[in-house]
């Protein structure tokens, strides 16, 4: 199994098969961006598919791929199997899927709250207070999900 990029769909005709509006350009061009409601502020480069919002939402790939994948949430062999650029060669796989990632501005907000449980819980614990064992249980939580979040970005 593997991706063939020659495979990817033509970056225009994609795009505008995903129901947006392209304005007039030759290498680049100006449309909506659904990432987050902004009217005409993601950039396409038709040559390669890169898109790049610049409102500042943080939308960016280096081609339709890319926005597939953010666009429906989907893992890479997912993405690259509805774009049909994924070759069925008969091999098994010899590492299992990656988890779909988690968005970006999802991660951050947990991570977010969970140093703030953490730096609260080591503030109790400097003035004296005893941990509950429940209170030890969500710590190990938190410390967690924090170290989960670390391995998804890494």
């Amino acid at each position: 199994m593997s991706f063939d990029r020659s495979r990817l769909p033509d970056p225009r005709t994609y795009y505008e098969g995903q129901g947006l509006a392209l304005s007039k350009g030759k290498k680049w061009v100006t449309t909506s961006c659904v990432f987050h409601g902004g009217s005409d502020s993601m950039r396409i480069n038709l040559d390669s598919g890169a898109f790049s919002c610049m409102a500042g939402c943080g939308a960016s790939g280096g081609d339709v791929l890319g926005y597939h994948r953010a666009l429906h949430q989907d893992d890479f062999v997912s993405a690259c199997k509805s774009l049909g650029c994924w070759i069925e060669d008969g091999k098994t796989p010899t590492k299992p899927p990656r988890p779909t990632p988690l968005p970006a501005r999802d991660a951050l907000e947990i991570l977010a709250f969970e140093s703030l449980l953490v730096a609260g819980t080591a503030s109790s614990i400097g003035e004296g207070y005893q941990l509950t064992e429940q209170d030890k249980q969500r710590l190990l939580i938190a410390c967690g999900r924090i170290q989960q979040i670390h391995g998804t970005f890494l």
